[in-house]
């Protein structure tokens, strides 16, 4: 009796809008925790529903319920932002049923969880660098499934964070005047992310770099680059302009109608295309 009163009291939990529910954790039918654990999603109640789904995990381990609850305990943890949770949860998964059909959910749901901590620019990279990992890791895995052209379009934004952040390096190092070191994270731009949407402001700073270093030869060869690939990028008229005004006749004038740039990927749908649908486990 003390045991159970025990168990009672530490797994008593708040829920709803200042609203009290006592979750009392009893032997009850492994249909009826789990189906309760899907009322609480319909709420939205994220917190309580994973604790029934881990109550049917405690009750019946190994079980096809419990599969079935891990894989919502992801889904609800991702919901309410406890991505370090999700991302247990779905290792969880990946360990114990590393063939099933909802595996590659699992491993996707671990790279959605890093993508949505992703910084801006001016902020430390770690979580950038560790959903181009996973999100890599997705693409090698599963090629041609949807989760895979998701994670490929989610690299395209990570790649364009990464290069944002070269940039940003880059640009301080210039206005440091410290064009030496500017050039080496330009050229990474250049050379690790040419088809992101910063390659050719990249190249019209190598222009710049070089100009002030007095590699005139460089910054002409970068010039005839950036020319050749956007002749009617902003950032060509500028290098154009550049070059122009230190006696040098660049090859290909800008052109307005030419091809621009690539545009910055589009982050008003962030979030995964699977991350914010109620996974089937059917």
């Amino acid at each position: 009796m003390l045991l159970a009163t025990a168990s009672v009291a530490g797994l008593t939990a708040c829920a709803g809008k200042g609203k009290q529910e006592h979750l009392v954790y009893e032997e009850r039918p492994v249909e009826l925790l789990y189906n309760t654990g899907m009322e609480q999603l319909d709420q939205k109640d994220w917190s309580d529903a994973v604790l029934y789904f881990q109550e049917v995990q405690r009750q019946h381990p190994y079980s096809e319920w419990s599969r079935r609850a891990i894989v919502m305990t992801i889904y609800a943890d991702y919901q309410g932002d406890k991505y370090d949770d999700a991302s247990a949860a779905a290792d969880q998964f990946i360990k114990l049923y590393p063939g099933s059909d909802l595996t590659p959910y699992a491993y996707y749901m671990k790279a959605i969880c890093q993508f949505e901590q992703i910084m801006d620019v001016g902020r430390d990279q770690g979580f950038t660098t560790n959903a181009e990992a996973l999100l890599t890791d997705i693409i090698r895995r599963y090629p041609g499934t949807e989760y895979a052209r998701d994670a490929q379009v989610k690299l395209d934004m990570v790649h364009d964070q990464l290069a944002g952040k070269e940039m940003d390096i880059g640009r301080w190092y210039l206005n440091d005047n410290q064009p030496l070191a500017a050039i080496g994270r330009f050229k990474g731009v250049v050379e690790n992310y040419q088809t992101t949407s910063h390659t050719p402001e990249a190249l019209y700073r190598l222009v710049e770099a070089n100009e002030m270093l007095g590699l005139t030869e460089e910054a002409k060869r970068d010039g005839a680059v950036l020319g050749y690939n956007y002749p009617g990028d902003p950032w060509y008229a500028r290098a154009y302009k550049l070059l122009t005004s230190k006696g040098q006749r660049p090859e290909v004038a800008p052109d307005p109608k030419g091809k621009k740039g690539p545009d910055k990927p589009d982050t008003k749908h962030r979030k995964g295309w699977f991350s914010h649908k109620k996974p089937n486990v059917s």
